[in-house]
């Protein structure tokens, strides 16, 4: 692989020579400022009047290109998936339906260095990591070229996202049919991603009104979200509803890849059913009865195995090694157990990378990345649209286990295709 042979030996050099890397690395931030690659701060979550580069990494990561490939083709079919799971005739009084969805993944690297794709999970809320991220591919790209890999840049691909994903709010609204609605963002009051708010509403902005046609959710995907009971009268089409948000809670990821479910939802196609299923890992109930009972002996003797997950969104809520033996000899005895999920914990390539973070020095630091894909649908009676709205990346340091963009730990970056 001579793409990844030449950036790690561009990499060992500039780490020996702090003068050329200062001035690339300051030449990188340069360009992020440039083209919109920001975040408010964490001082100042709710100002644009300081604001500081998203972090990212110095260069973008080997991604061997079948498995991008095989998300890529798959997620269409995640698009219906969703939709089917979510509509139910006796709660569900909206026409016209929008998802923006996202499903993440990683590469496992087997013993015998064989390797597959295999879903974290699927985001049916606040599917974020698009917006001012968009753009980075300049930023890497002018970085290679600068290092003198001219030809390893060619492999760093441009990913519209927020286009595609504004494209569906779109179309939602043109079926309204009221032209004096607007689409309503409903956010978190601590908004350190405005900035990609605005990336998408300047997609929409040729339009003009009063009455709310679409709420797109970047919130409510906590508990602590939902601070009152409110009813609201409405006609409006939301970006999310609860059968929809509950398609992308562990549980149902649990029971999806139990044998003849997805066969439920394409009776006829075992080719999507068997494209689908090749990207779930091991997921395992802990519901009470004998399976569960296995499932906890299980984790308990081989915890470094498995992931334990809670019925939780927005990162950093997973326990791994001795933490699940700890959270589940709490649980294992009672109803408790039912709220988590196990999953076959995946062991994903590991890269030397330099990360741009304010505050954190520059040194190499071994990183694992998560593929994230992104599908954008609308169903009006039948589905009106269903595609694939582009690819991210996203790393980490490899000393953490779980990660979270808000939580100061994942980096932007970008799949070098190799």
């Amino acid at each position: 692989m001579p793409t990844v042979m030449a950036t790690k030996v561009i990499l060992e050099q500039l780490i020996t020579n702090a003068d050329r890397l200062n001035s690339l690395v300051v030449e990188a931030k340069e360009m992020a400022f440039q083209h919109g690659i920001l975040l408010r701060t964490p001082e100042t979550p709710n100002s644009s009047e300081v604001v500081s580069f998203a972090p990212f990494t110095l260069f973008p990561s080997p991604v061997p290109e079948a498995p991008l490939l095989q998300a890529l083709a798959v997620y269409t079919h995640f698009n219906t998936l969703v939709d089917k799971i979510s509509q139910d005739p006796d709660f569900l009084q909206e026409s016209i339906v929008v998802g923006l969805n996202r499903s993440d993944y990683m590469v496992d690297q087997r013993a015998d260095r064989t390797s597959s794709l295999k879903q974290i999970e699927i985001n049916t809320i606040a599917a974020g990591g698009f917006g001012v991220s968009d753009r980075l591919s300049v930023v890497h790209r002018h970085a290679m070229k600068s290092v003198g890999l001219l030809e390893e840049s060619k492999c760093i691909q441009d990913t519209s996202r927020t286009p595609r994903m504004s494209a569906a709010l779109a179309k939602a609204w043109e079926l309204y049919g009221q032209h004096k609605a607007v689409i309503l963002f409903l956010v978190e009051e601590v908004q350190l991603s405005q900035l990609s708010h605005r990336t998408i509403e300047r997609e929409l902005w040729k339009r003009d009104g009063l009455e709310v046609a679409v709420v797109y959710y970047r919130y409510g995907y906590m508990p602590d979200h939902y601070t009152e009971q409110v009813r609201y009268e409405y006609s409006l089409i939301s970006v999310l509803l609860l059968s929809t948000h509950l398609v992308g809670t562990k549980k149902v990821q649990q029971v999806l890849a139990r044998p003849g479910v997805l066969e439920r939802f394409f009776p006829d196609q075992p080719q999507v059913v068997e494209q689908i299923r090749a990207t779930f890992a091991g997921l395992y109930t802990l519901d009470m009865g004998p399976e569960g009972d296995q499932t906890v002996a299980m984790a308990l003797a081989n915890p470094d195995k498995f992931v334990l997950k809670p019925q939780r969104e927005g990162g950093g809520n997973n326990y791994f090694g001795e933490d699940i033996v700890r959270v589940l000899q709490e649980v294992k005895g009672d109803e408790r157990r039912a709220a988590y999920i196990l999953m076959d914990r995946i062991r994903p390539r590991i890269e030397q990378k330099i990360l741009l973070k304010k505050g954190l020095p520059l040194k190499l630091t071994s990183i694992c990345y998560e593929i994230g894909v992104y599908g954008a649908y609308v169903r009006y009676n039948t589905m009106v649209l269903s595609e694939v709205a582009g690819h991210t990346l996203r790393s980490k340091s490899a000393e953490y286990d779980d990660a979270g963009l808000t939580r100061g730990i994942t980096t932007f970056d970008n799949p070098l295709i190799i």
